[in-house]
C-alpha cells in the first residue's frame, strides 16, 4: 500500500447536487475494452438455460454462484490490509466511504446503511454514494456513470479528508464515474480500495489496494447484478464488519453496541448480556436496565461486580473495547 499523500487544497462549499459535474463531458466509453472483459464473455455453461426445466435452471444457477466465495477466499489478503488499513483511520476520526454506479452503488448504500443498526455507528461514520444521487436506489440514472466529474463532486459534497477511505466499487473496474471519484480521493490523500471482479482494470491500477474477486462470464452474458455482485457483498460485508471488530464492536461474535430501540432489539440485548456475562435472563435484564441499555457497560458490571459508573470508566479507559475493559487481553 502506498503512503499517505499530502492533502491538496479544496473548496468544500455546499454543493448543488442537481448540477454538479456536469459541466464534465462524458467519458468516451472504450467498447473494445468492455467486450474483452470476463463478466462480459458468454457462458458455456448457461447457453441453453433458456431450454431446461426450472429445477436445472436453478441449479445452474446455484453452481455459477457456488464459484464465487472461491473467488473472494483469494482475495482475503488483499481484503485484510483493506480492513487494518480502514480501522487505523477510522481511529484517527476517518470515514469509510463507498462509491460505485448502478448495482455496485446500491451494494456500497446498503452495506452502509446496515451499520448504524447493526454497530451503533453514526450515521455519517459509513457513507455510501451512487451516481444518480438516492433516486437511482430504485430508478436507473444510467448516464451518469460515464461523468467522472460527477464522481468528484460527490466526494467534495461530503468533505472527504485525508483521514478517509474511499471504496470504489466497479465489477468492470472501468466506470467513469467511480475512477473520477478515485482521482479526487487520491488528490486529497484518503487511502483508496478498487473493489471490480476483473483483472488489471483501470481501477486496480488507480487505487493504494485493489480487490478484485474474478468470478468469469456471468449466468446472463453482462449481467454483473448477479455473481460480480454476490462477490461485491461478500467482500463488503466482510470489510465493514471486519473493521467493526477491529475496533471493538463485537465481543466474541456478540453485537455488543447494539442499540436496544424495539421489542426484538432489546430482547436481542439482554441475551447478549446474559450470554457475555454468564448470568441468568431476570440478572441480565436488571443490569441492562441499570446500565441505561448499555450493552458493554451491563456486562462489565455483571462480570466485575462494579456500579454502572465505574464500569464505565473502564470501557472509557479501554477505548470502548469491552475484552481490554475486562482485562481478558494482555
Amino acid at each position: 500500500m502506498t503512503q499517505d499523500a499530502p492533502a491538496t487544497e479544496l473548496n468544500h462549499a455546499p454543493v448543488d447536487r442537481e448540477t454538479m459535474g456536469r459541466n464534465d463531458p462524458p467519458a468516451a466509453p472504450d467498447l473494445a475494452t468492455l467486450g474483452s472483459l470476463s463478466t462480459e464473455q458468454r457462458n458455456p455453461a448457461t447457453a441453453d438455460i433458456d431450454a431446461v426445466d426450472t429445477v436445472t435452471m436453478l441449479e445452474t444457477i446455484n453452481d455459477q454462484d457456488a464459484l464465487v466465495a472461491g473467488a473472494v477466499r483469494a482475495e482475503i489478503p488483499s481484503i485484510a490490509a483493506a480492513i487494518d488499513a480502514i480501522a487505523n483511520r477510522m481511529r484517527q476520526g476517518g470515514r469509510l466511504v463507498s462509491i460505485g454506479a448502478g448495482t455496485s452503488g446500491r451494494l456500497g448504500v446498503l452495506d452502509a446503511s446496515e451499520c448504524p443498526p447493526t454497530f451503533n455507528t453514526p450515521p455519517d461514520l459509513v457513507v455510501g454514494l451512487i451516481a444518480g444521487g438516492d433516486r437511482a436506489l430504485r430508478h436507473p440514472i444510467e448516464a451518469v456513470e460515464d461523468r467522472p466529474g460527477e464522481g468528484a463532486a460527490a466526494l467534495d459534497a461530503i468533505g472527504l479528508t485525508p483521514d478517509d477511505s474511499v471504496i470504489g466499487i466497479a465489477a468492470s473496474g472501468r466506470t467513469p464515474y467511480v475512477l473520477g471519484a478515485i482521482d479526487r480521493a487520491k488528490q486529497i490523500g484518503a487511502l483508496t480500495i478498487g473493489l471490480s471482479t476483473t483483472t488489471n482494470s483501470q481501477l486496480s491500477k488507480a487505487v493504494d489496494i485493489a480487490i478484485t474477486p474474478v468470478v468469469g462470464p456471468e449466468v446472463i452474458t453482462g449481467s454483473t447484478r448477479l455473481k460480480s455482485g454476490t462477490a461485491q457483498k461478500l467482500v463488503l460485508n466482510m470489510i465493514s464488519t471486519g473493521v467493526m471488530i477491529r475496533l471493538g464492536k463485537t465481543y466474541g461474535n456478540l453485537m455488543v453496541d447494539v442499540q436496544p430501540t424495539n421489542a426484538k432489539l432489546r430482547r436481542r440485548a439482554v441475551a447478549i448480556v446474559r450470554d457475555a456475562a454468564d448470568i441468568d435472563e431476570a440478572q441480565a435484564e436488571s443490569l441492562l436496565a441499570q446500565a441505561g441499555n448499555d450493552v458493554k457497560a451491563a456486562i462489565v458490571m455483571g462480570r466485575l461486580g462494579i456500579d454502572p459508573e465505574t464500569a464505565r470508566e473502564r470501557l472509557d479507559a479501554a477505548s470502548g473495547i469491552l475484552r481490554d475493559a475486562l482485562g481478558e487481553r494482555q
